[in-house]
């Protein structure tokens, strides 16, 4: 049977040995052969599509991989996404209307791929500017996956004052009396980040279906 498309003369990345290869034949949307020119050119038909790669790199398959359906799933009632908004006043806004409708004990939670640099601004709320919007309300905002800001509520929510020890694998900044400023920073990793947030309470089951 001839192939449909065909590509050759390339440089495409197999999951096999070699881990490179020359050509690639595709019959119904799957790939039927890999190897060099001479052996998928002899699986040319009269309607098979050639197309010459000029010997640049091809990766076959790459797709976003990285997701999380089941976190997301789970905690979307409880999380306010900052993805795309243009301004940290706008930003702040949304904190402000968040943590106003976000029952106690409940945090508000900013978490995903939101960075600084989106913003008009151009820099990060500050830990004033988060209690000013949010005095009494838990709030939790993750910049990335590197460093988070939380309000003085949340702080004591998870436990975080003078006394508390130094955290094993993170680093919880304190100012000049000791005490801790607010801002977590993920060095060696990520594992403080991730332990405060699972300080904050869950939704019950009947919560999930309400919401």
């Amino acid at each position: 049977m001839s192939a449909e498309l065909m590509l050759r003369n390339a440089k495409i990345a197999s999951n096999g040995v070699p881990s490179f290869v020359e050509a690639i034949a595709i019959s119904g949307g799957k790939i039927a052969a890999v190897g060099n020119d001479d052996e998928i050119l002899r699986l040319r038909g009269p309607h098979t599509q050639v197309i010459d790669g000029r010997r640049r790199t091809v990766i076959p398959g790459l797709n976003d991989s990285h997701m999380h359906p089941i976190r997301g799933g789970l905690n979307y009632n409880l999380e306010l996404r900052w993805d795309g908004v243009p301004s940290l006043a706008d930003a702040l806004w949304m904190l402000k209307e968040q943590a106003a409708r976000t029952p106690a004990p409940q945090w508000a939670r900013v978490i995903g791929g939101w960075t600084e640099f989106q913003f008009a601004e151009r820099r990060m709320p500050t830990l004033d500017e988060i209690n000013a919007v949010a005095p009494d309300t838990r709030v939790f905002v993750m910049h990335l996956y590197d460093r988070a800001l939380s309000n003085a509520a949340a702080l004591r929510a998870a436990g975080y004052d003078k006394n508390a020890l130094d955290f094993p694998a993170g680093e919880v900044q304190r100012d000049r009396h000791g005490n801790p400023a607010g801002l977590l920073i993920d060095h060696p990793n990520a594992n403080i980040l991730y332990s405060t947030l699972s300080r904050g309470p869950k939704l019950s089951r009947h919560e999930e279906c309400e919401c």
